[in-house]
């Protein structure tokens, strides 16, 4: 393995230890909250989703894909359904909410504790969810110049 290969690999360590960190620090206050959390493993998926993705749209050339055309075609062509499978995540989160309302989840609470938590629930899902509807149509489109000015000017 050369220099420059076991530096990328380094640098992503790096960074999914980062991920696994904010996982758990955006998690921790959930957990200590409620007994059972339904949506943990959508919640998960958005986390690493929106952090991977946004690092890979902008460091994409200092990535271990940045010289792979398949793998980047196959991501490209992943992107479109995981697009439709983040929609849908916060779609049944939203539509959970609505109509069994928070009582379920947060009944156990006090009330002040209890809005709280709703809240800080809400605006996470709402915040990690959208970000990746957003992130993935981008790093599609990252993906695509990277492959064209590839081929086109030999660059990543």
């Amino acid at each position: 393995m050369d220099k420059r290969n076991a530096l990328v690999l380094q640098l992503e360590l790096v960074w999914w230890a980062i991920t696994a960190i904010v996982v758990y620090a955006v998690l921790y206050p959930i957990h200590q909250a409620m007994q059972v959390w339904p949506f943990q493993a959508w919640n998960i998926g958005f986390i690493i989703a929106l952090i991977t993705l946004s690092r890979y749209i902008f460091l994409l050339p200092h990535t271990f894909i940045a010289n792979r055309q398949v793998l980047k075609i196959g991501l490209l062509l992943l992107m479109f359904p995981l697009t439709f499978a983040f929609i849908s995540g916060l779609n049944g989160f939203m539509t959970y909410v609505e109509e069994h309302t928070w009582d379920d989840l947060t009944g156990h609470l006090p009330g002040k504790s209890k809005l709280a938590t709703e809240s800080y629930i809400w605006s996470e899902m709402l915040f990690f969810g959208s970000g990746c509807i957003i992130a993935a149509p981008v790093f599609a489109a990252r993906l695509m110049r990277s492959i064209w000015t590839t081929r086109n000017r030999g660059e990543a």
